[in-house]
């Protein structure tokens, strides 16, 4: 059931209709899609088509806000046990990205019982590669042409953390479940 982590300085929370602009402004920037694995959006139909898919079957996947209400990205397991997170431009190089995929993490396994972590990284994506190796994760593989980008090929690096190599969390954070409906 979907909920809300409160970190220091974010609150991880279920997608809703009026994240639909911020959202569209950070998955149609070049900058913020460059290690995704679509193309940035053209038309804000294809973000709410990826809004509405978030919010029916996600309950493990977050939109990032800050505590001053901005969105800033989202954070979460789009299919279990592999983590995904994209921030926007402006919020990049400041420990969000630590804070909300080590909280969200934290939660997977401690919360929820979930055995392994696993993430899959562009190889030209370092700062990716970093944030995921401080928090305890470890490359079990790779492979090439792994999706199609336009016309470029991107390559995959896999990466794992179990609750044992985990580093992260080291910022307190709460989560508060869903009121029932």
């Amino acid at each position: 059931m979907p909920g809300t982590i409160t970190t220091e300085r974010l609150i991880l929370r279920p997608a809703r209709p009026s994240d639909l602009e911020p959202m569209h402004e950070i998955l149609s920037s070049a900058t913020a899609m460059a290690f995704w694995s679509t193309l940035p959006h053209v038309k804000m139909e294809e973000t709410r088509l990826w809004l509405e898919g978030m919010m029916a079957t996600r309950a493990d996947d977050f939109i990032v806000e800050t505590k001053d209400g901005r969105v800033i990205g989202k954070v979460g397991f789009w299919a279990d046990p592999e983590i995904g997170y994209i921030l926007h431009p402006d919020a990049q190089g400041k420990g969000y990205a630590h804070e909300a995929v080590s909280a969200v993490i934290d939660r997977a396994f401690r919360d929820r019982g979930l055995k392994e972590a696993t993430a899959d990284v562009d190889p030209n994506n370092t700062a990716s590669r970093r944030l995921l190796e401080r928090l305890g994760f470890y490359v079990t593989g790779s492979a090439t042409k792994t999706y199609l980008l336009g016309h470029v090929w991107a390559d995959s690096l896999y990466l794992r953390c179990t609750p044992e190599t985990f580093t992260g969390a080291k910022t307190p954070w709460t989560w508060r479940a869903a009121e029932p409906v």
